[in-house]
Order: structure tokens, then C-alpha cells, then sequence
């Protein structure tokens, strides 16, 4: 209990300061935090069973978009990553092509998806997807680079088959950066939930936050940024946990500081 006070003691300090400023201020653009958490209590949290049907058509409909663009992301970017990170060859030819494409900004391309997807959950997938690949790709790519020549050299004298080198070597051995990337590419599927949402849907998070801002009702379209970085936190707590489980093997993964990876 006291671990737990002590790490959220800034945060709790924060929040007190918060909601005395703007009791002092009583702008109505920026409500208290206990406003804020009736609003909260009031949209998600009054159902008969605990959770109303705002939940249920709002904020599992955006998680499970989330989720699902971002494990397409991570399917796609680390069996491309992989590949190309082996071959040499591979990289000349596809790095300008990558540099490229990962410089245009995702919202740019929105009005093109709704062309190509129409409005709907394949644009907004793809959104996310296209959003998210490349924090994977290349961190991928990266790591799996870093195989030690060693390594290689040893499965070529033991005639390792392919699959069993790319399972068995080369990912353990990318994983660290693998992981980096996911853990990135994990915040930008959220904030580009929400940009896919704002144009693509009538349910969703970044729709009730659109309609809240259209109709000034400031303490729901706060409850609804709240909600956000309460997803993200409680995302990216996941995850890290499941890395430490995963790398435990390795002495730097279990003290979480495996930096993210840039190609540049």
C-alpha cells in the first residue's frame, strides 16, 4: 500500500491542484475533475448491471478497432521486418520505398481510405494500420539485423532448417526491439482511433467526443479524454507485463528499458 501511495502521489497531487484551480477559475470549458467523474459515472457507469449501453456501443466498439488494427499492424511489420532486416538486397530496394511512405502523415490520407473503403470499419482499420506499421517494420528490421554473426554461422555448420533458424534465432534475438516497436505503435493505434472515428463513424469514442464538443457538453467531452489516456495506460501496462514475461531471459527487458529504435 505504501509502494502504490508513493507512485501515485504526483498524480493524486496533480489532481487536487486540478480541481482548485478550476473551482478558483469556474471556467465552464474546463470543469472540475469531480464533475468530470459524475460525468464519467453518468455516461459509462449507471447501467443496470454496472455498465450502460454507451459502453457497449461506443467504447468496445473503439478497443476492439484498436486492437484489431494494431495486431494486423504487428502481423504485417514483423514477418516484413524480419525478411527484409536478413536481406541485405532486400533493404536497398525497399528502404527509399519505406522512408517515404512513413513520412506521410496517416490523418492525410483519411480522405483517401474513405474513397477507396467508403465509410465504415475497413477505412478506419486501415487508418490504423497504415498508421502503425511503421514503428514495427523498422524496429523489426532493426532487430533482426542485430543476429549475431556467431549465431548464424554455428546454424549453417549444424544445418538448421530456415523456419526453425527465423523461430528459434533470429525473433528471440529481435524481440527486445520488436517489442520497443509494438510498444509505440500501441499509443499511435489509439490516437489514430480516435482521427478515424471523427470522420468514418457514428459510434465510437472520437465520435461521442465530436458530438460532445458540437453540443458543449465540456464535462462529457472531458470524461472522454480521460477515458483515453485511461485506455492508454491500462494498454500499455498490459504490455509491458507481458514483455517482462516474455524477455525475462533477458536482464534489460525485466528493468524495462529496451529504447525504441529509429531507422532512419
Amino acid at each position: 500500500m505504501t509502494r502504490f501511495f508513493q507512485r501515485w502521489a504526483v498524480f493524486i497531487g496533480l489532481v487536487v491542484v486540478w480541481e482548485l484551480a478550476t473551482w478558483l477559475a469556474d471556467d465552464p470549458f474546463f470543469p472540475r475533475p469531480t464533475e468530470i467523474a459524475e460525468a464519467a459515472h453518468a455516461l459509462w457507469f449507471s447501467g443496470p448491471l454496472l455498465l450502460t449501453d454507451t459502453v457497449y456501443e461506443h467504447v468496445f466498439p473503439s478497443i476492439g478497432r484498436l486492437l484489431a488494427g494494431w495486431g494486423i499492424a504487428a502481423l504485417i511489420g514483423i514477418a516484413l521486418g524480419v525478411a527484409l532486416g536478413r536481406s541485405a538486397t532486400a533493404m536497398q530496394f525497399a528502404g527509399p520505398l519505406l522512408t517515404f511512405m512513413r513520412s506521410i502523415p496517416p490523418p492525410a490520407l483519411v480522405p483517401v481510405f474513405l474513397l477507396v473503403f467508403n465509410v465504415g470499419t475497413q477505412m478506419q482499420l486501415a487508418t490504423i494500420v497504415f498508421g502503425v506499421l511503421w514503428p514495427i517494420l523498422l524496429n523489426s528490421v532493426d532487430g533482426a539485423r542485430s543476429v549475431d554473426a556467431t549465431k548464424y554461422e554455428t546454424s549453417a555448420v549444424f544445418r538448421i532448417p530456415k523456419a526453425q533458424w527465423i523461430l528459434g534465432v533470429v525473433l528471440p534475438a529481435a524481440a527486445p526491439k520488436i517489442f520497443a516497436g509494438l510498444r509505440v505503435s500501441l499509443s499511435l493505434s489509439l490516437v489514430l482511433m480516435v482521427v478515424s472515428e471523427l470522420v468514418g463513424t457514428d459510434n465510437g469514442i472520437g465520435s461521442q467526443l465530436l458530438v460532445a464538443q458540437r453540443e458543449f457538453d465540456f464535462p462529457d467531452m472531458w470524461a472522454g479524454i480521460v477515458l483515453l489516456g485511461v485506455l492508454g495506460y491500462a494498454l500499455n501496462t498490459v504490455l509491458l507485463a507481458f514483455e517482462h514475461r516474455a524477455l525475462a531471459w533477458q536482464p534489460k527487458a525485466s528493468e524495462g528499458r529496451t529504447p525504441a529504435t529509429v531507422e532512419e
